[in-house]
């Protein structure tokens, strides 16, 4: 079975104030259209997040249940999403709050469109998880509209950037259209979790 065969909505929730009993959570993140709702829903293998083509539409904690105590947090996306300025400190300040504290929170998976990588934005949501020394893992998304030899460069290229400032960073490629990376990601986030395959 893998890890987020049962994946199942739980609750959404506004603020830190409202958030749920849990035992373990994973976060994933990403610049507003960078392909997170996509990603989820292709480690799902069924729709799961809401995929919008307006960027910004996550403007909630939105809690999925992996397994027994354990889940997966989508995060609203960050960046140019057209929503009022009160709105925006409101959510830099949640997420900020959320990466740095959160107890129960023992990764984070950024989700970076491979063609715009380690923008300032997703350097500063590594300035805020970073020094809690918890694992991160980063998916290149939209690779496939890469070559192979571009995409292997790009990987490269931000492997090296994250290798001295973050050294508990790991990176890979992947690819909701063609389905690709999705063994990798899953092999990563479940170690985090002692999660293995059949059980």
């Amino acid at each position: 079975m893998s890890l987020f065969s049962q994946l199942a909505f739980e609750v959404s929730v506004h603020d830190l104030a409202t958030l749920p009993s849990t035992t373990r959570e994973i976060a994933f993140a990403g610049r507003s259209n960078a392909g997170k709702s996509s990603a989820i829903n292709t480690l799902a293998k069924h729709k799961l997040a809401y995929v919008s083509k307006t960027p910004g539409r996550t403007q909630l904690l939105n809690f999925f249940r992996i397994s027994t105590g354990n889940y997966l947090v989508d995060l609203p996306g960050y960046g140019y999403a057209e929503v009022p300025e009160a709105v925006r400190k409101h959510w830099q300040a949640v997420l900020a709050e959320y990466l740095e504290t959160r107890a129960e929170l023992v990764g984070l998976v950024l989700i970076m469109d491979i063609r715009h990588p380690l923008t300032p934005l997703d350097r500063r949501m590594l300035d805020w998880f970073g020094p809690t020394g918890r694992p991160i893992h980063i998916l290149l998304t939209k690779s496939d509209k890469l070559s192979k030899s571009q995409a292997g460069a790009a990987l490269r290229e931000v492997r090296a950037a994250l290798l001295e400032t973050y050294p508990q960073c790991t990176v890979q490629l992947f690819s909701s259209l063609k389905k690709t990376g999705t063994e990798e990601a899953e092999t990563i986030i479940g170690g985090w979790l002692n999660f293995s395959a059949g059980q």
